[in-house]
């Protein structure tokens, strides 16, 4: 495939490579063992959750409790949009900070 400008584009709404990938799955090293974040970074990852909860956004998942990350997986995209869009005051509020 190539854009309208005539550069090569990868079709990415077909795996075009599936079979390969099934066959090589089983020959990956597993995946690291997630690193544990410091307890006061997920204590600071926790009450920055409880914070925007309080705040009004309800969706706002928990820090994973190892690595203190939040999973962008546990919301929408238009809610994570929305956040950055509509939610400023309480980001700050809530994340001094950045």
């Amino acid at each position: 495939m190539y854009t309208e400008y005539g550069a090569p584009r990868e079709d990415k709404s077909r795996p075009w490579n599936d079979e390969a990938h099934k066959t090589c799955a089983p020959m990956l090293p597993p995946p690291p063992k997630p690193q544990p974040a410091a307890p006061v970074r997920i204590a600071a990852a926790q009450k920055e959750s409880a914070c925007l909860r309080a705040e009004g956004i309800s969706w706002y998942p928990d820090p994973d409790p190892v690595t203190g990350q939040i999973d962008e997986r546990k919301g929408t995209p238009e809610q994570w949009s929305s956040l950055k869009r509509d939610h400023l005051d309480a980001l700050k509020k809530c994340r001094p900070e950045g």
